[in-house]
């Protein structure tokens, strides 16, 4: 703890899933008596005043603008959808930011990794700022492929060619998109120029990333600035358990999908149809909103949302979208997963499951029930490797070590005399 407590502002992308693994990190801060300020999406500023944050919407016009990533027909589609969107948002995300400071005034900045404006103008400015990535950065790293396709990492001589192949394309589709856009707005701001999306990333002072070996690749390019911080998956409706869920005596499996619009609400239709017959109880969530129509057999329970907190501490397993929070949510509990990826980061997640034998992969090109079916019941096979990944979760101290280090790097210092 410090012996003088600090205001901090947290700028956040419009997505839940960016909203929930930060706030187990600002609630850390929180309880450690620093003021938190947060900007969120508009439907979820409850959600951040109800943990303690002093919480506002972000600029409307950011939220207003949507990806529509999931009608690409190739990852590389999705990264070009992805650059588009991160680069039109951070037209707005200077001028909302500049505002946050100058009504808060806060002592240092937390910068989501997808809000690009407000990092460029982080960069500019005169507070101390660091990065917080929900996802694995789009930093090079030495002896494994680029971020964003989700392939395996492969050595020697094959696996270098290969990489530098997939590198070059990856440049084309991120890189020149970017540039021109970004550094326009860093001249604006009066930020330096960059070359490339690593590079502009590499300009944050510090890069909290959620994750940790072996779920995470080692990563010896990454340099001393970027610190792993574990599942950041501390619930605070984790107490709340549902008076249904109590009712179930057959092992769970929790289907998740994701809480942005994309094309994956058939995954939680088709893992309803695979396990109907099996000796197991469905617990499916649709967070983007339950479909209209939907069958439900009498061994499954469809919601909305639920507190997967509860269910996983039940869970055999859990069928996940492949996005980082949910996968790492079930990881975290040394529940093996069964990831079918539909877009965005999600093949990258996809693949470190594959690599750690914490789960199983299934492309959602392939999605049927009988092969759904049998993903499921090799993952519920992989505990022992769902245990290592939790165990590599818990070995980089969490969000606590994470609040160290903002404590240490960041905040000003006549206020960092630590207690411990």
């Amino acid at each position: 703890m410090l012996d003088k407590m600090a205001t901090i502002l947290a700028y956040g992308a419009p997505a839940l899933g960016h909203l929930l693994p930060v706030s187990s990190l600002l609630r850390e801060l929180a309880g450690r008596g620093h003021d938190i300020h947060l900007r969120t999406m508009a439907t979820q500023v409850d959600a951040g005043t109800a943990m303690g944050f002093r919480t506002a919407a972000v600029d409307p016009a950011i939220e207003a603008i949507h990806s529509r990533d999931w009608t690409a027909r190739t990852v590389f589609g999705v990264l070009r959808m992805t650059i588009d969107v991160l680069c039109r948002r951070a037209e707005f995300e200077v001028g909302d930011l500049a505002a946050a400071i100058a009504e808060v005034r806060p002592d240092a900045l937390i910068i989501d990794a997808n809000c690009w404006g407000a990092m460029s103008a982080a960069d500019a400015g005169d507070r101390p700022w660091a990065v917080f990535s929900p996802f694995t950065p789009f930093l090079r790293s030495p002896g494994l492929p680029p971020v964003g396709p989700g392939m395996r990492p492969r050595t020697g001589p094959i696996g270098v060619i290969r990489d530098l192949g997939v590198r070059s394309v990856v440049s084309a589709v991120m890189d020149r998109p970017m540039l021109g856009r970004i550094n326009a707005i860093r001249a604006r701001v009066g930020a330096p120029a960059v070359g490339s999306v690593d590079e502009f990333l590499r300009r944050a002072p510090m890069m909290l990333v959620v994750g940790a070996e072996p779920f995470e690749y080692p990563h010896s390019g990454w340099g001393p600035r970027v610190h792993l911080i574990g599942a950041c998956t501390g619930d605070p409706r984790a107490a709340e358990v549902p008076d249904w869920l109590a009712r179930i005596d057959d092992p769970i499996v929790l289907v998740t999908t994701s809480s942005i619009r994309q094309d994956d609400a058939r995954l939680g239709l088709t893992a309803l149809r695979a396990l109907a017959d099996e000796p197991v109880h469905v617990v499916a969530t649709f967070p983007a909103g339950v479909p209209d129509g939907v069958e439900v057999p009498p061994n499954a329970t469809v919601r909305q949302f639920v507190p997967h907190g509860p269910v996983l501490d039940r869970a055999v397993c859990a069928i996940t979208h492949g996005g980082m929070g949910a996968t790492l949510r079930a990881l975290d509990r040394s529940v093996p997963v069964c990831v079918v990826p539909f877009g965005r980061d999600q093949h990258e997640v996809a693949m470190r499951v594959a690599v750690a034998r914490c789960g199983t992969r299934l492309p959602a090109a392939k999605l049927t029930p009988q092969r759904l079916r049998a993903k499921v019941f090799e993952a519920m096979t992989m505990t022992d490797g769902a245990r290592r990944v939790a165990d590599g979760l818990a070995a980089t101290g969490g969000v606590a070590h994470g609040a160290d280090l903002i404590e240490q790097q960041l905040l000003p210092s006549e206020s960092a005399t630590l207690s411990r």
